[in-house]
């Protein structure tokens, strides 16, 4: 999950817990939200720790050793 899904659940989760003010049988809305908010801030906390440790697609890949080019010619 990303940070924009984080984002996404925590807005929809306090729409849901603070906005909405409706009965549905069967299921209580306000707890929707809170539990949509709560596991949108874990999402967008853990997403934060692991930023740092994601180097992006290919990384392990393009670092596999320093190979020096030789110099141009007539130099």
């Amino acid at each position: 999950m990303g940070l924009g899904v984080s984002l996404l659940l925590i807005a929809a989760g306090a729409i849901l817990a603070f906005a909405v003010n409706t009965t549905v049988s069967g299921v209580d809305v306000q707890t929707v939200g809170w539990i949509l908010l709560v596991v949108g801030i874990v999402g967008g906390v853990l997403s934060m720790i692991f930023w740092s440790s994601w180097a992006g697609p290919g990384y392990w890949s393009r670092r596999r050793g320093y190979v020096e080019d030789a110099p141009p010619p007539g130099y």
